[in-house]
């Protein structure tokens, strides 16, 4: 018989062990390439899209910026380019808020036109609008629109739908999740404004590093602030969500190759033990160490290529669509394409070789042995006595204790790999339950602790004092003002958010415990991780002014306080009233449903609309875990068949010996059970810290606007153990039923 026939018979036998061998190599791939394939398309994507519509390294803000102090820019920028960014509301049915960008040369941050004419800097009679707002509002190309602003009116036509590379998010002011109904924004010709222009806004291109490009602005001309563009609102919140893309693909698809590494030493251990007689034929009739060293090495090469292929193929091509979809309901590009990589094809044929290097290792020492004595059982492992065998307690110990300590003891790696391999998956599995547990937590922390209103009322700018008034009366209501602010501290600088509220039942403040807090009047607050992340505690002093507004304060931090999903200040009116500024009221919040229509009121939120919100905004995370469930799943179940095979392959010999010296089945299949229920345990005990590290890693790079308490809770564990032992002990009584019909000659041959 030709090794070639050969291969393929044992193959067509062992085809149970040799497909989980293809479907770990496949497993690890698929997710690795898929995970980054999904993370890639995301940077590519962008970065893409930044590079077409030449994105801005910075923005500078000012009441105006005349021509003398761009000429002064100049002088170290690359290019600059003067906006007029003008907050407005489109004539129609809400009042929806329209954010208008009157350009002067459209080179910087350039308008991505999807339908209609190209861009046009010197057309005074149209406007360039925004693409889902127009979806929404089933306004299209020829159309006219009219926005409100300053007092007055103007009219354009749309000559163009499109995308902003400044608007890849946008957020709504009621919603975590952007309303494309109700905002929106525009680009202009500077030609379009209906009287002299004054520009607040000059976007910038440098060759610099972002500080040295602000020392160099600080010492050319005054102006408000600056914002680079790892700040800028859109950017900062992509790159946040592709942060932690990148962080579960750094850490979930190693763990599965790694594990797939240790099945298949573990798996080609036993097919090569197995067929030790095989291969002493082999050697008696002539083939050599290399022949056979090779044909065994084709066992593992083949599956694993094969796997590690169509998880290169499948993978790019599967998950990230199953992200796309959720992503773009929040998010705005132009296309969303799953990205490539290198080192796809570089991990992908680490495991190829790898599996020819761990193919090797198994059958190296058996290919140096004589045919006469490969053609002899595998001698049983020797094993010396441990002190616990010396110690009295030995004796105490039940014959099933025993006996499984000796066996491990002589069967180190086998026991080793159960540990390592039932540790990644229960890693794994803790990792994902954790972060779902996370995720649902903040949900309750802001919706039910802290949130107490029924529904959120958004004010109209031109809202009548009188009809707030008989709102707020009529629904027992309570006035809030929530406003960005940029905020500067330790040379560090950030856009948060302002939150000015009386003392009301409606709304609660909280510490890191989850537990009611009592801001002081007087006192201004800022969030844990605000704190934290500008090294800030209390007593010390930040300097901070409402975005659009020139007019900067000092203020001292007076508390702390934790909030899961908003960081920023918190203050009352008369605290804020204190700095020198007025409240200025953006919200009602109330205990009542309201569904009435009311000129003053633009928008209304209900807390189940919120809740919506979190849940839509949180989709692509818990898409994550649901997928790496499956696979952790799926994994422990192939690890586990394949070393309770290995397991079987080794006892073969002691159980044989156990029943002919009279155990029953039953006290054998007990013996079995015991040491895969003594092994999983270690290795889901090793697993949990391990799965809380991983948990926290991706937590970690949610991004600067949640705060979490790291937990890990009873019922993430309690789960995890279910199916962890629930597959752990349903694979072992499988394979247990096979000491019934042992082959008891083959197993008892003579190993002189």
């Amino acid at each position: 018989m030709s090794l070639t026939r050969k291969m393929l018979r044992d193959i067509k036998i062992n085809k149970t062990q040799f497909i989980a061998i293809f479907l770990m190599a496949f497993l690890g791939i698929f997710a690795y390439c898929g995970i980054y394939g999904e993370y890639y398309g995301l940077v590519q994507t962008s970065d893409e899209y930044y590079d077409l519509t030449n994105m801005a390294d910075g923005w500078v803000h000012n009441t105006d910026f005349n021509t003398s102090a761009v000429d002064k820019v100049n002088e170290f920028a690359t290019q600059t380019d003067r906006q007029a960014v003008i907050q407005s509301t489109a004539d129609m049915e809400n009042k929806p808020d329209i954010k208008l960008h009157f350009v002067e040369k459209a080179t910087i941050s350039k308008f991505y036109v999807i339908e209609g004419k190209d861009f046009n800097v010197d057309d005074d009679s149209g406007v360039w609008l925004d693409c889902r707002f127009a979806e929404k509002r089933n306004l299209k190309v020829g159309d006219n629109i009219t926005f409100e602003f300053d007092g007055g009116k103007i009219t354009k036509e749309i000559k163009g739908l499109g995308y902003s590379p400044e608007y890849i998010y946008e957020s709504s002011p009621n919603s975590l999740t952007p309303d494309f109904s109700e905002i929106g924004f525009a680009y202009l010709s500077h030609k379009a404004y209906p009287t002299n222009l004054d520009y607040d806004t000059l976007l910038v291109k440098y060759n610099y590093s972002d500080s040295d490009f602000k020392e160099k602005l600080d010492d050319s001309i005054d102006y408000l602030s600056f914002t680079k563009k790892e700040d800028q609102l859109s950017v900062a919140k992509f790159s946040d969500e592709m942060a932690q893309h990148k962080m579960i693909g750094d850490v979930f698809p190693i763990v599965f190759i790694i594990v797939t590494f240790l099945t298949l030493l573990t798996t080609m251990t036993r097919i090569v033990t197995h067929q030790r007689s095989q291969i002493g034929i082999l050697k008696a009739v002539g083939y050599k160490d290399k022949t056979i060293i090779l044909h065994y090495i084709s066992y593992g090469f083949v599956p694993v290529l094969l796997g590690a292929i169509l998880g290169l193929i499948t993978g790019p091509m599967i998950i990230p669509r199953m992200f796309y979809p959720t992503m773009s309901a929040t998010y705005s590009m132009p296309s969303w394409n799953p990205g490539f990589d290198m080192s796809f094809i570089y991990i992908a044929a680490l495991m190829v070789v790898s599996s020819i290097f761990v193919t090797y290792l198994t059958c190296r020492q058996i290919s140096k042995e004589n045919p006469a004595n490969t053609l002899r059982p595998k001698p049983p492992n020797a094993s010396s006595r441990s002190l616990i065998e010396k110690s009295g307690l030995w004796n105490h110990l039940s014959f099933n204790l025993r006996w499984n300590w000796r066996d491990a003891r002589r069967n180190k790696f086998r026991a080793l790999m159960t540990i390592i391999g039932v540790m990644g998956c229960v890693a794994l599995l803790i990792a994902a339950f954790g972060m779902n547990d996370c995720m649902g937590q903040l949900k309750t922390w802001e919706y039910d602790d802290i949130s107490h209103f029924e529904s959120k009322l958004l004010l109209s700018s031109e809202a009548n004092p009188m009809e707030l008034y008989y709102i707020l009366n009529y629904t027992n209501g309570s006035f809030i003002m929530q406003q960005s602010i940029e905020m500067k501290a330790n040379d560090m600088e950030d856009t948060v958010m302002l939150l000015v509220s009386n003392n009301t039942d409606l709304i609660s403040y909280t510490d890191n415990n989850r537990d009611s807090l009592e801001i002081d009047e007087g006192d201004v607050s800022i969030s844990a991780k605000l704190a934290d992340r500008f090294n800030l505690t209390i007593g010390d002093n930040i300097r901070w002014h409402i975005v659009g507004s020139d007019e900067w304060v000092t203020s001292k931090i007076g508390q702390i306080h934790a909030e899961p999903v908003s960081q920023g200040l918190i203050m009352s009116p008369d605290t804020l009233e204190d700095q020198g500024l007025n409240f200025t009221p953006t919200n009602i919040v109330t205990p009542e449903k309201f569904g009435e229509k009311y000129d003053s009121i633009k928008s209304v939120s209900s807390i189940d609309g919120l809740k919506k919100s979190w849940d839509q905004i949180t989709t692509s995370v818990m898409m994550m875990v649901y997928v790496v469930t499956v696979v952790a799943v799926a994994l422990a179940i192939l690890v586990l068949y394949n070393l309770e095979i290995l397991s079987f392959t080794e006892m073969g010999r002691e159980i044989a010996t156990l029943k002919v010296l009279g155990f029953k089945t039953n006290v054998l299949r007990k013996l079995l059970l015991t040491q895969n229920i003594i092994f999983t345990a270690i290795g889901f005990i090793l697993g949990i810290p391990l799965g809380f590290y991983f948990m926290t890693l991706m937590m970690n790079a949610a991004g600067d606007s949640l705060y979490y308490i790291p937990t890990l809770t009873w019922g993430n564990i309690l789960l995890s153990a279910i199916i962890t032992f629930t597959i752990s002990i349903g694979v072992n009584l499988l394979f247990s039923d096979r000491i019934r019909s042992l082959d008891m000659v083959e197993a008892l041959k003579d190993v002189d």
